[in-house]
């Protein structure tokens, strides 16, 4: 039996792992207050905070999804309201571009999605994650986590 037959049967229900990168200035700034404001949400995401969304390089998101991640979610400021002029704007190139890249790879490019989040929208922040938690409890585990896993013990020495 693999470790995803496991939690899913264990539970019931498949619980995502789920990477959120964040930008500083903005989307993380819109997850503190999420937090701060005790919004209820799922707690199976991991934030990773950068600078800028257009600093989350494409290894880093196919580096996730190659460790286990079910769901990569990019957030940003929104349009025309980057510290760095025109960094989310890069970043929307580069989402679509990834995207047609996991197509190729086999994986849904469901999987990764991009959402713009200021730093007053915590409700919005709380919101992007629940859909985005059930959109990829709907398509179940990532074919590649058990790859990782396999890969990690192998690297192991098991």
């Amino acid at each position: 039996m693999t470790t995803s037959e496991i939690a899913t049967t264990s539970n019931d229900t498949f619980e995502p792992k789920i990477i959120a990168f964040c930008c500083n200035w903005c989307s993380y700034a819109g997850a503190d207050l999420a937090g701060v404001s005790r919004l209820q949400m799922p707690t199976n995401f991991l934030v990773i905070r950068a600078m800028c969304s257009a600093r989350v390089d494409p290894e880093h998101v196919l580096r996730a999804f190659s460790k286990g991640a079910d769901g990569v979610l990019v957030l940003g400021c929104h349009p025309a309201d980057c510290h760095y002029i025109g960094g989310n704007y890069r970043t929307r190139r580069r989402i679509a571009l990834l995207k047609m890249l996991l197509e190729q790879y086999g994986l849904d490019p469901d999987r990764l999605h991009l959402e713009w989040v200021s730093a007053s929208e915590g409700t919005r922040f709380q919101a992007t994650i629940k859909e985005f938690t059930e959109k990829m409890r709907s398509l179940g585990p990532s074919p590649l986590r058990d790859a990782g896993t396999d890969k990690a013990r192998e690297s192991a020495g098991y």
